[in-house]
């Protein structure tokens, strides 16, 4: 039996990104494909609480298991900035560009640039909430490199590799990001959840 759920999200880069991440079994659908176009409140000032303002207002509203995800890019020599801010940075936009204009502007001239990017995925099931967590760390490099991925991706190294995010095939920066680490620990939890309750 196909499972559904939704992905409390507009945004068809991270639908994507998601739905290959996925297996068959479970039915991954955006915002749209219930009808939502409300513009759910984001105004937590951490990642947990974002993210879960977003799963629990579908789930409470539409009555269908939700999950919601919220990222953030810490810099270390930036005290943890841009964090639960990321997407609005340079302004209430949400310009990718202007964004990364931005942090790098901030860090002209500085040689400690260690970044992690963190994702915490709130999951509302059946009424309960649980919170899954992925981290990726690495640097920003001084300039953009790279013409896939959305976010600050084209300024970002994880570590161990020689490329940004935006310079990795789809298939190879699902398997390491942020989000790939927070939806499949929320996946294993919920093989292990619905084989529990079976």
């Amino acid at each position: 039996m196909i499972e559904k759920f939704v992905f409390a999200t507009n945004n068809q880069h991270k639908l994507e990104e998601v739905r290959e991440i996925a297996e068959e079994r479970f039915e991954i659908m955006g915002l749209k494909d219930i009808n939502c176009f409300e513009d759910i409140p984001e105004n937590q000032n951490t990642l947990e609480g974002n993210s879960l303002q977003k799963a629990r207002y579908v789930f409470e509203k539409y009555n269908i298991n939700c999950f919601a995800d919220d990222t953030g890019l810490e810099v270390d020599a930036l005290n943890g900035a841009p964090g639960v801010y990321s997407a609005r940075y340079a302004g209430q936009d949400k310009n990718s560009e202007d964004n990364i204009d931005k942090l790098l502007n901030e860090l002209k001239d500085l040689p400690f640039r260690k970044a992690r990017f963190r994702t915490v995925v709130a999951l509302v099931l059946d009424g309960k909430e649980y919170f899954f967590e992925g981290i990726v760390e690495g640097e920003i490099i001084e300039q953009r490199k790279g013409e896939g991925g959305f976010g600050y991706d084209a300024v970002f190294m994880p570590e161990g590799l020689n490329a940004t995010f935006a310079e990795l095939p789809p298939l190879v920066k699902n398997s390491i990001s942020h989000r790939a680490i927070a939806i499949q620990k929320m996946l294993y939890f919920l093989r292990h959840y619905q084989h529990s309750s079976n």
